[in-house]
């Protein structure tokens, strides 16, 4: 028949496990100080990389905000080229504005002159015609006395 089998003596079972326990605690020790390390690492290259992100973010942030400024100057300097340019062609058209309302103040005076010398000469043509008038009136005048005193001379 078989025999039954052997159990190691008591004081051997406790000890094995205690020892398989103490091997276990090790390799579970030895797995979360990896895990440790393992998270720790991660976590440090989290932080790396998180690092890294930021400052890219700031770089890009600063280039852009140089970008966004020297576009704001280029339009600036277009615009004020452009004011700059309609100022100057706003102080020419008002010097020719006033250039232009000088030369027709003037040709309005020689105007004023031209009707007060042409309303002379029409009174004056106005004077002669009556003044003609006037002598055909007045020799029409001497030649009817003229008849008259003949009439009565004659008579």
């Amino acid at each position: 028949m078989s025999s039954p089998p052997q159990v190691p003596p008591a004081s051997t079972r406790v000890q094995a496990t205690a020892e398989t326990e103490k091997a276990q605690a090790d390799t579970t020790a030895a797995a979360a100080g990896g895990l440790e390390a393992s998270l720790l690492q991660l976590i440090q290259n989290h932080q790396h990389s998180s690092l890294k992100l930021r400052e890219q973010t700031e770089r890009a942030k600063r280039d852009s905000v140089r970008h966004a400024k020297r576009v704001s100057d280029l339009l600036t300097d277009a615009l004020n080229g452009g004011v700059q340019e309609s100022y100057v062609i706003e102080k020419r058209i008002e010097l020719e504005i006033r250039t232009l309302a000088a030369t027709i103040a003037k040709f309005m005076k020689q105007t004023d002159q031209w009707l007060a010398t042409s309303h002379a000469i029409n009174t004056a043509v106005k004077e002669i015609g009556d003044f003609e008038n006037w002598m055909k009136t007045m020799d029409l005048d001497c030649k009817s006395i003229n008849a008259a005193i003949r009439n009565i001379y004659q008579d």
